[in-house]
């Protein structure tokens, strides 16, 4: 991910000392290491959102800021990945889930009318709950480990080519022509 890319899209810490509702969570939430951009922090912050964002539990943003500060990873990305599943995503998301579990578990799938009510959580759920919440948590993972490596993967590599690029606009300045990889 270019770093840069990712900087100009986050709102720093002086602007979020500005929003007085912020106030409430204390200095924390200030500190360098939650906004600062290495492969690490935006690598774990990918692992951190996507893996939340498959949990079905209130307060995703809230868990996902929390594992951040916990893993000392970048908070902006982490709160915001978890925006992934939302009202037009997360049918099909958690539908999938429930598949998955349910398949792994060898349970034969319902057909379920979701609705959101009390009679639904607990006569509807309470009869795939556990296939559910196995597939929530298989996908979380792998989800969260893909995008673990492929941001490593991707830093990795401009990395690399930045060196090349580098190391080619040092020998043209030197003069020297390079004889291409040995």
């Amino acid at each position: 991910m270019p770093k840069k890319t990712l900087k100009s899209m986050m709102p720093t810490p002086e602007r979020l000392r500005e929003i007085k509702s912020l106030g409430i969570l204390g200095d924390w939430i200030y500190a360098n290491n939650l906004w600062h951009i290495n492969r690490y922090s935006a690598a774990m912050a990918f692992f951190v959102g996507l893996f939340v964002a498959f949990m079905p539990i209130p307060g995703q943003m809230v868990l996902a800021a929390a594992l951040a500060l916990l893993l000392s990873c970048n908070l902006p990305i982490s709160v915001g990945l978890v925006w992934i599943t939302n009202p037009l995503t997360m049918p099909a998301i958690y539908y999938l889930a429930y598949r998955l579990g349910a398949a792994i578990l060898r349970h034969p799938v319902k057909f379920v009318h979701f609705d959101l009510s009390i009679h639904w959580l607990t006569h509807q759920l309470s009869e795939i709950w556990q296939p559910f919440l196995l597939g929530c948590l298989l996908m979380g993972l792998f989800f969260g480990s893909m995008g673990y490596f492929i941001i490593n993967l991707l830093w990795r590599i401009r990395v690399k080519r930045m060196w090349h690029h580098r190391k080619h606009r040092r020998a043209a300045r030197d003069g020297r022509v390079s004889s291409g990889p040995r």
